[in-house]
């Protein structure tokens, strides 16, 4: 078998029952007597044994053969889960991921796991888990003694045999099925079809001689032979068989599991570990009731196709530039259209521009995916450090089915291990200290996603020590980042944003976790490469939050279009509240700040002319202002125009390398005239 056109699909859905295992072991530990959990740990590493034995990655298969003859221990209450053994079904679950994404990057996913393996044999022995005992490799290729051959007309494989064998487990029969046609028939592959169809329908046939493409060609004689699983008895088989016309002879022999010769114990351990997969499809499909499998294939012609494919992410990228183009060329042809003001142009335009609408909704909508994808990493990864640094820390996930683009998804991963790595060591403190402040010896970290607006905020919440203003101040001198005289004018918020700049680390001890200076500043150029941003708010001894701001997505957004002076600046809707005309009179000063009162809240003006210092011919003067009203969170601002152009779809593009950071622009368009507009960045105007 051809396995390299299916290792994309391996890889991904082992991924998803790696994933499966982890949360459920969790699960597991805060309930261990529900052995609900347990089975459904069982059937992902059952799953994940076949598919890795079927494509040959006989170590991959071999680690989880050993974790499922644990877990199966532990199903049948033959062994009561403690401590130790979840600490070594997590480290084989560990050593499983490392070796798929070892299979990912090309490798062959081979590790030294003897250790674990060896622990995993001690948990199922019923011993001792530290006293490993490595099992060799004689003591596993032992050979089985032979049993009593019988003679039957096909020859089987390991993968064969193994399927054969076990279906008894499953309570399924395995027959050998020898078919003669009478000499004289005339339509052999219509006999052949209806005789797969009986056979189909109340089990499944594992092999058949000569192959199906043969029987279809009518490329034998009269006698053909099937291997065939099923419940139905023989003499039932035999029967329904002889119903067919132009059937001279149906012999029916069932094979017993001492049918086979010469099988050795690493050799069945591996076509065991190739076929369970098959045996649990097979399962499922046997064990539906003759009449409803029936009525299944009647209605839709075979057998149920999935509705859902695999993408390769690349496909969306092209197809979302092509798109994007074509958005641009939209534009352009409206403005066309209003310029020239034909009827059935309109109208054809109109139509046009109402179903690439419809089309850019799904293009989006298929390059969006939950953060859960990269949030379900954690819950394991906070486990272990809880447990490296003796502390105790609960982690709770809020906002998990939040959706981002998938380009923003591979990129935040890295960002948020380093983000809640560092709540877990330097916020959340020790049970001892927590008990000496009056707070429960259990910390907490929560981890939330939730839309606002055009952005997905995730913020990193912890109830621990926050950050002590005088120790990083005191740090940030010594380190050179600021001077003494720049930290006397500093607030809150400025010295919390210093433990972001780089080789910045408060850490006493430098360990495995933190305290080697690397991290956050990785977290700060990696958000704001996304064109997002992060705050950090911090209370000493209550607890910090980390908030991250990313655009939903990088591609295309609608966008009020203004006029100041001659030059079209673009601002998101997603930020808009309103717009509104305000006479002079209406602008108040307040601390030095123009301001107007907006619906009984006081509202500061932001004059974009100023900002982007738009240069004017002559002063405007006509005692009204044209204001957009902007909202970042709970805060608002007027953004003060000469004009508003009407709102538009528009394509995000970036600025390039030699523009970049520039202050309150989070982009640029083209716009159907073929002009450039600048993106405002209402969230810089509104710090």
């Amino acid at each position: 078998m051809e396995v390299n056109q299916y290792l994309e699909m391996f890889i991904e859905e082992s991924k998803e029952h790696l994933q499966a295992c982890s949360e459920h072991l969790l699960e597991l530990e805060k309930n261990p007597e529900d052995l609900a959990i347990v089975g459904e740990i069982f059937r992902s590493a059952h799953t994940l044994k076949g598919m890795s034995a079927t494509m040959g990655f006989e170590d991959l298969a071999d680690l989880t053969h050993k974790m499922e003859n644990v877990l199966d221990a532990i199903r049948n209450e033959k062994i009561k889960v403690t401590p130790e053994i979840f600490d070594v079904v997590f480290e084989s679950v560990d050593h499983l991921e490392e070796m798929v994404y070892d299979i990912a990057d090309g490798g062959d996913g081979k590790r030294n796991v003897q250790e674990t393996v060896a622990k995993l044999k001690n948990i199922e022995l019923g011993e001792p888990v530290v006293a490993a005992k490595i099992l060799t490799k004689q003591t596993v290729e032992a050979p089985v003694t032979p049993a009593e051959e019988v003679d039957f007309k096909l020859t089987y494989d390991d993968f064969e045999k193994t399927v054969i064998l076990q279906s008894s487990e499953q309570e399924f029969n395995a027959y050998e099925i020898s078919i003669a046609l009478r000499e004289d028939c005339l339509l052999k592959a219509a006999r052949v079809f209806m005789v797969f169809e009986i056979l189909e329908k109340n089990g499944d046939v594992i092999k058949s001689s000569p192959t199906v493409d043969k029987l279809e060609e009518e490329q034998f004689d009269s006698e053909f032979h099937v291997a065939y699983i099923s419940k139905e008895s023989a003499e039932d088989l035999q029967k329904m068989l002889m119903k067919v016309s132009e059937v001279d002879l149906v012999d029916v022999k069932e094979i017993g599991q001492d049918v086979f010769t010469q099988v050795t114990v690493s050799s069945a351990a591996r076509s065991e570990e190739i076929a369970e997969a098959e045996i649990a499809a097979t399962t499922e499909v046997v064990q539906a009731p003759v009449e409803q499998k029936a009525n299944s294939n009647k209605a839709s012609g075979g057998h149920a196709t999935s509705k859902t494919i695999r993408v390769n992410i690349e496909r969306l990228d092209i197809l979302m530039n092509l798109f994007e183009e074509l958005a641009i060329d939209r534009g352009r042809l409206l403005s066309i259209a209003a310029d020239v003001n034909h009827g059935e142009l309109n109208e054809t335009v109109e139509r046009m521009s109402r179903t690439m609408g419809d089309l850019q909704n799904i293009v989006l909508t298929m390059r969006m995916v939950p953060v859960e994808t990269v949030f379900n990493r954690f819950p394991k990864m906070v486990r272990q450090l809880s447990r490296d640094l003796n502390k105790k820390i609960e982690l709770n996930v809020i906002g998990a089915e939040t959706e981002l683009d998938r380009t923003v998804i591979d990129e935040i991963g890295d960002p948020l291990v380093h983000l809640i790595r560092n709540s877990v060591d330097h916020g959340i403190e020790s049970p001892e200290v927590r008990r000496a402040k009056g707070k429960p010896e259990e910390g907490t970290v929560e981890l939330r996603a939730y839309h606002s607006g055009n952005y997905v905020f995730i913020e990193i919440e912890d109830d621990g020590a926050g950050i002590n203003r005088d120790r990083v101040l005191a740090k940030a001198i010594s380190k050179g980042v600021v001077t003494h005289e720049q930290s006397l004018s500093m607030s809150d918020k400025q010295i919390n944003e210093l433990i972001l700049a780089s080789g910045f680390s408060t850490a006493e001890v430098i360990s495995d976790v933190s305290g080697r200076g690397v991290g956050l500043d990785v977290v700060k150029t990696t958000i704001e490469s996304l064109g997002g941003n992060i705050s950090i708010e911090s209370t000493q001894d209550v607890g910090s939050v980390f908030s991250i701001q990313l655009p939903l997505t990088l591609s295309i957004i609608s966008v009020m279009l203004v006029e100041i002076e001659s030059e079209i600046y673009a601002i998101p809707l997603s930020s808009i509240i309103e717009t509104s005309i305000i006479r002079n009179s209406d602008i108040l000063n307040a601390h030095n700040q123009k301001v107007i009162d907006f619906r009984g809240k006081v509202v500061p003006l932001v004059f974009l002319e100023e900002i982007f210092e738009v240069p004017r011919q002559e002063p405007k003067d006509d005692g009204f202002h044209s204001v957009v009203i902007v909202r970042k969170g709970d805060k608002l601002a007027g953004l003060v125009v000469d004009s508003f152009i009407g709102q538009q779809e528009i394509v995000l593009k970036s600025l390039g390398n030699y523009l970049t950071n520039i202050f309150a622009i989070s982009g640029a368009t083209i716009l159907g005239n073929g002009k450039v507009a600048l993106i405002v960045d209402c969230n810089a105007l509104m710090k």
